[in-house]
């Protein structure tokens, strides 16, 4: 996809998806600005681009209003107006949410189905989950992409160009499995896509979403092995994601190849739930 001359910002650009994404359009010509909580792997994925030159890297808080808005400040000054974003930046859980009682229960759980018993165990996550754990997913996945959209939004109306704005969903938003607040913070997503999509298409900015379903990100990390092998299982095309292919989508998205989709969510999960 020609991506000549954009500047696009990919937030969560460090690891996974985001750099996998944040190369993808530097190699379609983009001058990509990488921003990550973590700078040192910001700049790695920096330097993975096909020109590094003209890629930068970025150390930024998206759950903070000031540091996107100074980030995107900084963004501007050095490589021009953002035309695309990409809202990847996405946490699945947080200190004080409960994700070890709830692993440990479910595992219970799961044990006693598949011993042939009745289940008695209750995951029950919402009740053990406190409200830091909760403010903390949905203060990067929801705050962070509704932060980072306002300021890529300002600074496409200031240069009057058209731009398009990509933010990472879940199969989870439909389907429902998963932790309650990251399940409704990817659920979130879908609705801010769709009505920004109508509020801005008068001025050209296209927005859209992707939900993966199982991707291999380190996001994956620390759910048991046994889990993922039956969630491979129970996907049509029998295994996860690779990053890679989460890229290609969004990058179709912020190229003008797909000049007449906006409000619309991509969906990459190789049939494991269909929306």
């Amino acid at each position: 996809m020609q991506l000549a001359g954009r500047v696009a910002v990919v937030t969560g650009a460090g690891q996974g998806m985001g750099r996998a994404i944040a190369q993808r359009l530097a190699s379609g010509g983009a001058k990509v600005a990488a921003l990550d909580l973590n700078f040192e792997q910001a700049q790695e994925s920096v330097a993975g681009c096909v020109d590094p030159s003209v890629c930068m890297a970025y150390a930024c808080n998206v759950s903070d209003s000031s540091a996107v808005n100074e980030t995107f400040a900084a963004v501007e000054a050095t490589l021009g107006p953002v035309s695309i974003l990409v809202n990847n930046a996405g946490i699945g859980r947080a200190p004080g949410d409960g994700s070890d009682q709830m692993y440990e229960l479910m595992g219970k759980r799961n044990e006693e189905i598949a011993n042939g018993e009745e289940p008695k165990t209750h995951v029950d996550h919402i009740a053990f989950m406190e409200d830091e754990g909760w403010r903390g997913v949905m203060g990067v996945n929801l705050d962070g992409a509704f932060y980072c959209t306002r300021a890529a939004v300002r600074s496409m109306v200031n240069a009057d160009i058209k731009g398009s704005i990509i933010s990472i969903s879940s199969t989870a938003a439909q389907s429902g499995e998963g932790a309650v607040h990251y399940v409704t913070s990817k659920a979130a997503i879908v609705g801010l896509t769709r009505a920004l999509a109508r509020e801005l298409g008068s001025r050209g900015i296209r927005i859209n979403a992707v939900a993966p379903g199982p991707t291999n990100t380190p996001i994956m990390n620390g759910i048991p092995e046994q889990w993922i092998k039956d969630m491979e299982a129970a996907i049509p095309l029998g295994r996860m994601a690779e990053p890679n292919e989460i890229a290609d989508a969004v990058s179709w998205l912020a190229s003008d190849a797909s000049s007449m989709c906006t409000g619309s969510v991509l969906v990459a999960n190789g049939g494991s739930y269909f929306f």
